[in-house]
């Protein structure tokens, strides 16, 4: 499947690393490609999922984080620098793809290259519905491109109702990261 988390909502990376430990348990190999995040960053979900990789019980797991990335607030690098380092990491995803080298992908905020035009949208588009093999694919992210939604089997559009950062709340350990 070709699988899109979108929308303004919370949740959109959760959910798809929820289905790397469900793809994980069956025996799958994952690979993560996570853009836009800081490569400083150390969320839960990836110790959790590099934990679970080396227990040896479930599939492999890789994660890569695709440049040095940077914050919402505060960019490192330039966006010249940020171009590049997206089309290396699609330029990665696609050699992985033609090896069939995982059976999941989660490509976390993979929609806001597109957006921006560091990727090409369709050559995302034709690179994901022409993949060989059982890979499944998921994309994360504000703003999915109508082609790629067009292209997906399965679009989730998360919506917010509600959120305490609208009330001045900062970010918080284990809700955020």
């Amino acid at each position: 499947l070709l699988i899109v988390h979108t929308g303004p909502g919370k949740g959109k990376s959760t959910a798809a690393f929820g289905l790397a430990t469900r793809g994980w348990a069956q025996g799958w190999d994952i690979g993560v490609f996570q853009f836009v995040k800081s490569a400083k960053w150390r969320i839960g979900e990836e110790r959790a999922l590099h934990v679970l990789g080396e227990s040896g019980e479930g599939g492999r797991v890789d994660w890569n984080k695709m440049g040095e990335g940077w914050s919402w607030i505060q960019r490192a690098g330039t966006e010249q620098d940020h171009a590049a380092d997206a089309a290396e990491g699609w330029a990665q995803i696609k050699r992985d793809l033609a090896a069939e080298t995982y059976r999941l992908y989660v490509l976390d905020e993979f929609t806001y290259p597109m957006k921006w035009g560091w990727v090409d949208v369709d050559d995302v588009v034709e690179t994901l519905t022409q993949r060989g093999g059982q890979q499944h694919v998921i994309i994360t992210g504000r703003d999915a491109d109508p082609r790629l939604r067009e292209a997906a089997d399965l679009v989730t559009e998360m919506t917010k109702v509600k959120h305490p950062m609208d009330a001045g709340q900062k970010g918080q350990r284990g809700i955020e990261w």
